[in-house]
């Protein structure tokens, strides 16, 4: 529902490879081992359903997952998920938009956990030449509400984007931009390469 054509075609790419959320955690597991940065499964609701709440939250716990980010899970539907996840030390991170209004952000603050993550404008994801001014509005309306670090994402892809965003915010989230780099890559080795470069580049 939020995906651009970037991260579409590369959804397309795993299912066609059969790499699905047990492979994602495996994944997890094998960088867990190699960093103590924090990891954050990023997901529609319903891959979550399909392979099982109790399991997911049981083997996202054990691959060293620090959190669990849902686009289309609503903070008013969100209780049931949050009490399984608690037990589990297991953050629930929520978006919040420019679309927002005061009443919503401070009932996401109160249950959020982790840190917020504030789509930086409407629509879907995406590269983009310049970054929304209302992405600055919004995170000055969000710590209002909460004292948790704030992340904006959506639209950022180049050094000057993440120095923006640096200003005003906690965290800058590119997604993609780096899934790109992966799709141009020949070989997996290639990928690694290319986005290790690009990701330096961004903080330069």
């Amino acid at each position: 529902m939020a995906d651009g054509p970037v991260i579409q075609r590369a959804s397309e790419r795993a299912l066609r490879h059969g790499f699905g959320l047990a492979e994602v955690l495996q994944v997890a597991a094998g960088a867990r081992k190699q960093t103590e940065v924090p990891i954050i499964l990023f997901s529609y609701f319903n891959p979550l359903l399909q392979f099982g709440i109790e399991k997911l939250v049981d083997e996202a716990a054990a691959a060293g997952i620090d959190g669990i980010l849902v686009t289309d899970l609503t903070p008013e539907e969100a209780g049931e998920f949050a009490d399984t996840l608690r037990p589990h030390k297991l953050d629930l991170i929520f978006l919040v938009a420019p679309t927002s209004t005061d009443e919503r952000l401070q009932m996401i603050a109160e249950r959020a956990s982790g840190f917020i993550y504030a789509v930086s404008r409407a629509g879907v994801t995406g590269a983009r030449a310049e970054m929304s001014a209302e992405a600055e509005a919004l995170v000055k309306r969000v710590r209002r509400f909460s004292d948790l670090p704030i992340a904006v994402g959506f639209g950022i892809s180049k050094p000057e984007h993440v120095a923006d965003v640096w200003r005003y915010a906690d965290a800058a989230v590119v997604g993609s931009a780096i899934v790109a780099e992966i799709e141009q890559a020949q070989v997996p080795a290639e990928a690694v390469a290319r986005v290790g470069r690009f990701a330096r580049e961004l903080i330069s």
